[in-house]
């Protein structure tokens, strides 16, 4: 398999669309003490560099994608971003049965890269 910035262009950028919605919608919860008004607002500021990063990432990655594989894609890196955020952000400890769980997840997204059984 040779190197493809087609291939990897739209992973790096569901990476990084990532690391935004999850600072938009688990970010907060370390900022108690402001309004629900006032966190929706940041959070929604947050988001929209998100959806400049995901959906150009799923139309160039269309191209060497298929959507399921795109939506599988975007399931395990959620979760990959999400622990990372979970652990060093939030402070939480990630137990075996969040990994299991995850495993389970990124065992489903394999068989989706797998093609027709």
């Amino acid at each position: 398999m040779s190197f493809s910035w087609a291939a990897i262009t739209p992973i790096l950028m569901l990476i990084a669309s990532n690391v935004f919605m999850t600072f938009a919608w688990y970010g907060h919860l370390k900022v108690e003490h402001r309004p629900l008004w006032l966190i929706v607002m940041a959070s929604w500021l947050i988001a929209l560099p998100e959806y400049w990063l995901a959906v150009p990432a799923n139309r160039i990655g269309r191209a060497v994608y298929d959507p399921a594989e795109l939506k599988a894609m975007q399931e395990v890196i959620t979760l990959v971003v999400f622990a990372i955020f979970s652990a060093t952000y939030l402070g939480e400890r990630l137990t075996a049965n969040h990994l299991i769980g995850f495993g389970f997840i990124a065992l489903g997204a394999w068989f989706v890269f797998k093609g027709p059984l």
